[in-house]
């Protein structure tokens, strides 16, 4: 090799250094920015939740107790920090989990760390979340362990428990994971069944029923399209399905009621607790909330403040899911 050519050599692995040094630092710079935005993201949500009540929490049971037994059934749900939405529809579920399966020990698991911390640092109460639920079960000599998620469909969060689940296959000697709510399209039946029943009262002709749900990045965000066909199909022409973080959009909802040619709206949320997405993103006075655009193009609005989990046919669903979970280990 020749000095020129070894002085191109050097030259191009310097650069080549140069280039890798920096797109680290870029990327230690970005995973910095993004820390630094969740962090006040989470902040910024705590100090929004302090400006109004969310409800007693000492009236929720976070069922974190041990003494379990052999058999137990762990009820998984993402969560949510207000406290009454909280006990009237995880902890419904939960309720009729109890009630459905007198043999097993129901306990709670969380999937949101920040729901958990912040419930914790508010009002001192301890919920487990997934991680420790599970352990708590090891070290309790739990032998049959069920676990039932209140997830709306097989999502990512959906997928990320199946996933930790994977991690305990040998510490108990059986282990089920029952079907998220939206699986079957029996299930979307029911659900379309129960949540216009439950609406039954406002469909006069003039007023569109809209439901927002909280939308994927995921494939699965295809059910809310899916629940638009067949909620149509079935004759319910004035409801309508939305999304805050996917599609079927806002724009997509205020615009199907627009040319529907409705004088009024009335929003629900699509989601088993009726938490921060229904109570700011749909309902919030903020100018960018659903409640407000719909108000801006000249509809009258009212909200149901009303989780999926405070309707008794979506407890009595979850029950159902989590008995073919039970019927799967025989």
């Amino acid at each position: 090799m020749t000095e020129a050519t070894e002085t191109e050599a050097a030259a191009e692995t310097t650069a080549a250094a140069e280039e890798t040094e920096a797109a680290e630092e870029a990327a230690e710079s970005a995973n910095a920015d993004y820390e630094t935005e969740a962090a006040e993201g989470e902040e910024a949500e705590e100090e929004d939740e302090e400006n109004y009540d969310t409800g007693d929490a000492s009236l929720d049971d976070p069922l974190n107790a041990d003494e379990i037994g052999e058999n137990e059934l762990l009820v998984v749900s993402f969560g949510t920090s207000f406290n009454d939405s909280r006990r009237q529809t995880i902890g419904a579920i939960e309720s009729a989990m109890i009630n459905a399966f007198p043999d097993y020990s129901v306990r709670r698991a969380f999937t949101s760390q920040i729901i958990i911390d912040h419930v914790k640092k508010r009002d001192n109460v301890t919920i487990d979340n997934l991680t420790e639920a599970l352990d708590r079960a090891v070290t309790n000599g739990v032998k049959t362990l069920v676990v039932q998620p209140t997830h709306l469909m097989n999502g990512f969060e959906y997928t990320d428990v199946v996933d930790e689940l994977g991690n305990y296959s040998d510490a108990f000697e059986k282990i089920a994971v029952g079907q998220p709510l939206l699986t079957t399209d029996e299930d979307f039946e029911k659900v379309i069944g129960i949540i216009t029943d439950a609406t039954k009262e406002y469909d006069d002709g003039e007023t569109a029923i809209i439901f927002m749900g909280h939308g994927t990045e995921a494939d699965s965000n295809g059910v809310y399209a899916k629940m638009q066909e067949m909620i149509k199909a079935d004759g319910f022409d004035h409801y309508y399905i939305g999304t805050v973080e996917a599609t079927p959009s806002l724009d997509d909802v205020v615009k199907a009621a627009k040319d529907g040619g409705y004088k009024k709206v009335v929003l629900e949320p699509l989601m088993i607790v009726c938490g921060d997405h229904a109570n700011n993103d749909m309902a919030g006075d903020e100018e960018d909330s659903w409640k407000s655009v719909f108000e801006k193009e000249g509809f009258e609005v009212e909200c149901v403040m009303r989780g999926l989990g405070e309707l008794p046919g979506i407890q009595e669903m979850s029950a159902a899911h989590a008995q073919e979970a039970v019927d799967s280990l025989q």
